[in-house]
């Protein structure tokens, strides 16, 4: 049964599906009391991400002289925000709908989803965790209370409290988060140190210790998914939201490297629940190491038989005339939805989901 029949059976439902309304509301409410700016950028791109991993919705723009040009859905909308900080706006956040293919039907996915990025400038990625905490704080305190009022009931806590209740647990949304580091959190769940985290050999090792199957085509990076999504991330955010920090280079996507440890990079993702929510960088600003980085990808994602084009050379052009100190992010919406309505289904916050637009049936 799709969506709009159950709600039109079941009145009870529209609850979750109301409350994204809410959600959405309290975003915007929160970054412009923080004075951000609220922009829009374009969905369908010449340049989508260079992501290896990442498949794109593919189509073509007619022009006015009859060409047919490939354009495609976008699956982030990063390189047009940071364009505009170069231009001269400074902190600035966008809600749009991000594309990508083969992401599957599940409670955790959907092909087209909504995302929101903001980025500060000056600023980084520290400012960003401080982002996270306030923006999940003020949407917490703002669906409990329409929740109250629907239900009928007065608050006595005036805002107070920040626990929020997710599946069955209490998690307590108030500052500080808790803040570990890549290298911190091997140590912690799998045993692996520092200098091991980023030995390919010795990771390959660490991970056939785990009792992982490996052998002699297996990567670094095959050895650091396996320890990271199987031993690491389901055990955060238990108590309270976990940010996950300082990456190893190789999984550096577009962020700045520290400059006290190359071996590592300014980004961080944070996690209620083992549920990932977010993904933000100090942005990389010098053009050359990410035109290199770009290449890599690009070259990477056709070994990978994914649907080739160009890199965006706009966007290196814009980082040469000068990208400020800068920290930004990427969240899912669907997800902070999610959590505040207690569901582990986005098909129970989203109106069509991919599973009802799409039934695979022949016309």
């Amino acid at each position: 049964m799709k969506n709009w029949q159950r709600l039109r059976q079941n009145p009870e439902l529209w609850s979750n599906f109301l409350l994204r309304e809410q959600v959405i509301q309290g975003i915007r409410e929160f970054f412009l009391q923080n004075d951000f700016h609220e922009v829009e950028t374009p969905l369908l791109v010449e340049h989508p991400g260079t992501e290896p991993f990442l498949e794109v919705f593919e189509t073509q723009l007619l022009k006015a002289d009859g060409r047919k040009v490939p354009a495609f859905m976008l699956t982030s909308p990063e390189y047009a925000m940071k364009k505009l900080i170069v231009a001269g706006l400074n902190s600035i956040f966008q809600i749009c709908k991000s594309f990508r293919n083969g992401e599957g039907e599940s409670g955790r996915h959907n092909p087209e989803f909504t995302i929101l990025e903001w980025y500060r400038s000056p600023g980084s990625y520290v400012d960003i965790m401080n982002d996270c905490e306030g923006l999940l704080q003020h949407l917490l305190t703002k669906t409990t209370a329409w929740k109250e009022h629907r239900n009928g009931k007065n608050s006595e806590k005036s805002g107070g409290e920040q626990r929020l209740s997710y599946q069955g647990k209490n998690y307590d949304l108030s500052s500080p988060w808790e803040r570990v580091s890549v290298s911190e959190a091997f140590q912690k769940y799998c045993g692996v140190t520092k200098d091991v985290l980023v030995d390919e050999q010795g990771l390959v090792a660490a991970a056939s210790a785990k009792g992982y199957h490996t052998d002699e085509t297996t990567t670094w990076e095959q050895a650091y998914n396996q320890l990271l999504l199987n031993e690491i991330e389901p055990k955060l955010g238990q108590t309270k939201p976990t940010i996950l920090y300082d990456y190893p280079a190789s999984q550096a996507a577009l962020s700045q490297p520290k400059q006290d440890d190359p071996r590592f990079a300014e980004r961080f993702e944070f996690f209620i629940g083992g549920l990932e929510i977010g993904n933000a960088f100090s942005e990389l600003r010098d053009a050359d190491e990410q035109e290199i980085r770009f290449t890599q990808e690009l070259a990477e994602r056709k070994a990978l038989g994914k649907t080739p084009y160009e890199l965006d050379h706009d966007y290196i052009d814009a980082l040469r005339v000068g990208l400020p100190p800068t920290g930004g992010i990427a969240v899912g919406v669907d997800r902070l939805v999610m959590l505040m309505a207690d569901t582990a289904d986005l098909r129970e916050v989203t109106f069509f989901p991919v599973s009802d637009v799409f039934d695979g049936q022949p016309g």
